[in-house]
């Protein structure tokens, strides 16, 4: 193969496709020798940075992909799978310090299996998750003490053993790299010590046996917190400086290829127009420059062009939802209410809880009645509401999974009852539930049937079975079952005003289940939920999905659709593409999660889908979606894409990597569908190779729902109108394969 300089090479001479070695010094000073195509590095090639960087190995249309080995001028090295400019596949790093890590990496990160040996002696062999350890794994110290069990963001923590050089040995549960809980502690020489660890010695307590009479009876436990554990400490990995997506190369176009006659408009040999992964279309003269950030912006006569073909997306601005509830407002007094109940509720003084509850926490007779006179009491505050009881659902339970949920006390109480009001949402669901969010919007409060609050007690202790083992389970996280009764004149002036109202309704009420205090107001039950959208980022498409299609579509004209409108089924028009790590253990949840339903009888539950699309800044402006089942349209005006270096300092960011986890804060890409025409009733339609970066969020709701004898008449009543198959009341067993089949055709890996 030939050999050409930038410098008078006209690439644009050669024909289209034809690959060929290139040297091509760049006005910044960087260096790229290696294989070239179409104007860009595509094969094996070397770059050479200014600030001494280096980078050897596959590329595939101008970016890093393949084999490689990237250089630091610091020393440090990785050498692996690359893949779009990132770390990512199976690799070896190691850096300026000695350290050395062979394994799994996803975007830049360690993620899967991978060893980490230290140049001090220390070696952790286990899984990664997000750059830290994670999962189960080994850590060895230069002392030979070590540890194997779980860990969770780079430290001891769940079940595993800790054994020393000495003999000594513990076995049981441990929080933030301490003994934490239920465990024992072993001697070499046989001796014991049984018990419940902590830190504090108020929490401490457990029982000593020796192997002999002359045992060790000055020992004390906290021994093992400062003297034991005092060497064990787990090494930090150092931060990678610069990473390889952060130093692509920036391409510089050349003047005198501008005015080449070779490449007129109407010219025969014009470069093929080229579409990119996320849906853009290039056509290979387009001007590249550094906006200083060491990544590629459009040059501004070229950007314009290139938003005209950027999408297939038109987004409204995101609005804040709900209405907020003021002076004044019909629900102001519940609100009122609910609110001095839950700071009763989460203030109270109660004693430690272990997260091994007794069976008797779990008990359906376990309430806890509160009287809220208007003038106060010895326990309650005086307040302007009217006077109400609150009852407290099995309370010892929802404190401990608050605990497990890492919800802070003071935060939850302050997101409830602080001085913001709560929001009510413009209308109730299908249940005829009414929904209300905090003004942060952390915790979403949702009003129960009398029904449904029966089925979330009975299946109480599975469900805190279920989150306690899966972590990353993506059912509604549940922090709180209460109630709040009117009493008193103001229970009176109800009844006296609707007795007659009563009467009428009695049959609804008995068909529905609900009481009539309950009806009327005058009882209501509420659970607190996550907030599966509390993110700073704007959702810009949200979908509800049960895998039926009956009654699935929006019944909203388009006109009125907007990002807070909830699409479903047949509304969807993406297939959700995510990193092969991050699929693999989607799969496992979601299997998970559904077995579990299944085993509780529940039915009609759905995945709740939010899209932030990191594409162009669409423009903000009151023009209804262009098609809000197919969107259509071009966005107009906007900032340039986020960068590869903003996704960068996204993952590297500590908050950000703290909050993301399964379907909560993950990047990921999703693709555009489109149906048949004469399928009306096509769930999945066929891909068009359009494809979006998004911010992703889902998770599993609506799992109240016990497949009851209404479930089965619906079932049997809409069987002989409709399609079996399309409807959502069905067995518990036939609704969780169906559910699942559909969601692993619409997950699926990104490759």
């Amino acid at each position: 193969m030939s050999v050409a300089h930038a410098d008078d090479a006209d690439d644009y001479s050669r024909p289209t496709g034809e690959a060929y070695h290139a040297e091509k010094p760049l006005p910044s000073g960087d260096f790229y020798t290696g294989q070239w195509r179409d104007n860009l590095p595509h094969g094996h090639g070397k770059y050479l940075w200014t600030d001494g960087c280096m980078y050897v190995g596959e590329w595939h249309r101008g970016k890093t992909m393949g084999k490689g080995r990237f250089s630091w001028p610091s020393g440090a090295t990785y050498e692996g799978d690359f893949k779009n400019g990132y770390m990512d596949g199976k690799g070896t790093y190691i850096d300026s310090s000695g350290d050395l890590y062979r394994g799994s990496w996803v975007m830049n990160l360690r993620h899967g299996q991978g060893t980490k040996s230290y140049v001090n002696g220390d070696c952790y062999d286990g899984e990664w998750r997000r750059g830290l350890q994670d999962g189960h794994g080994r850590y060895q110290w230069k002392n030979e003490n070590h540890y194997i069990g779980q860990w969770k963001n780079g430290m001891m923590n769940g079940n595993g053993t800790m054994i020393w050089s000495n003999g000594n040995r513990y076995d049981g549960s441990w929080e933030d790299a301490a003994p934490k809980g239920n465990g024992t502690f072993r001697w070499s020489d046989g001796s014991f010590y049984v018990g419940v660890w902590s830190k504090d010695p108020k929490e401490q307590n457990g029982t000593y046996y020796p192997s002999t009479s002359s045992g060790n009876f000055d020992w004390q436990p906290q021994q093992v917190f400062y003297v034991d554990l005092s060497e064990c400490v787990v090494c930090t990995c150092q931060r990678i400086p610069v990473l390889p997506s952060q130093k692509m190369p920036v391409w510089y176009g050349s003047s005198e290829q501008s005015s080449s006659g070779n490449r007129t408009k109407n010219s025969s040999n014009e470069r093929p127009r080229r579409r990119s992964v996320d849906g853009r279309v290039s056509n290979g003269e387009m001007e590249l420059r550094s906006n200083g950030s060491g990544y590629l912006q459009l040059d501004d006569n070229m950007a314009e062009s290139n938003r005209s073909s950027l999408g297939h997306l038109r987004i409204q601005p995101a609005k804040k939802q709900g209405q907020t509830i003021s002076k004044g407002h019909k629900n102001y007094d519940l609100m009122l209410n609910l609110q001095l109940g839950i700071r009763h509720s989460v203030g109270r003084p109660a004693p430690a809880t272990s997260l091994d509850l007794k069976a008797s926490a779990f008990d359906p007779k376990e309430k806890l009645w509160t009287k809220f006179p208007s003038e106060g009491s010895k326990y309650t505050p005086p307040h302007q509401s009217c006077e109400f009881k609150w009852k407290d659902y099995c309370p010892v339970v929802f404190r401990t999974l608050r605990k497990l949920f890492s919800v802070d006390a003071a935060d939850y109480m302050l997101s409830i009852c602080g001085n913001d009001a709560l929001r009510e949402l413009s209308s109730p669901g299908k249940s005829g539930s009414f929904f209300y969010l905090t003004n942060d919007d952390r915790y979403m409060i949702k009003t129960m049937k009398k029904a449904e609050t029966k089925v979330l007690i009975r299946m109480l202790p599975a469900y805190y079975n279920h989150v306690r083992a899966c972590e990353n389970t993506l059912v509604t996280k549940f922090f709180g079952l209460h109630c709040v009764k009117l009493t008193g004149t103001a229970q009176k002036k109800v009844n006296n005003h609707f007795i007659a109202f009563m009467c009428l309704c009695m049959v609804v009420i008995s068909l529905f289940n609900i009481s009539d205090g309950e009806y009327l107001r005058l009882q209501v039950r509420f659970v607190i939920m996550g907030n599966l959208f509390c993110t700073g980022y704007s959702i810009h498409r949200r979908f509800d999905l049960k895998g039926s299609s009956h009654g699935r579509l929006t019944t909203k004209p388009e006109s009125e659709i907007d990002p807070n409108t909830t699409l479903k089924d047949l509304d969807l028009n993406f297939v959700f593409r995510l990193q092969k790590n991050w699929f693999q253990e989607f799969c496992r949840q979601v299997d998970r999660d559904c077995e579990f339903l299944e085993q509780e009888r529940i039915m009609d539950y759905s995945l709740l889908v939010g899209l932030h699309f990191r594409e162009a800044s669409f423009k903000e402006s009151a023009t209804p979606p262009s098609g809000a089942r197919t969107p259509t349209g071009n966005p107009e005006g906007g900032n340039p894409r986020v960068s590869r270096a903003e996704m960068d300092r996204f993952l590297l960011d500590a908050s950000k990597l703290a909050s993301m986890r399964l379907g909560i804060n993950m990047p990921a890409r999703v693709e555009r569908t489109v149906r048949r025409s004469d399928c009306e009733n096509q769930l999945v339609g066929e891909p068009t190779g359009e494809f979006y970066d998004v911010i992703i969020y889902f998770g599993v709701i609506d799992i109240l729902q016990d497949y009851d004898i209404s479930k089965k008449l619906e079932h049997a009543y809409k069987s002989m109108q409709y399609d079996p198959t399309s409807i959502s009341a069905v067995d518990p067993k036939q609704y969780s394969r169906r559910f699942r089949d559909f969601i692993f055709r619409i997950f699926v890996e990104d490759t």
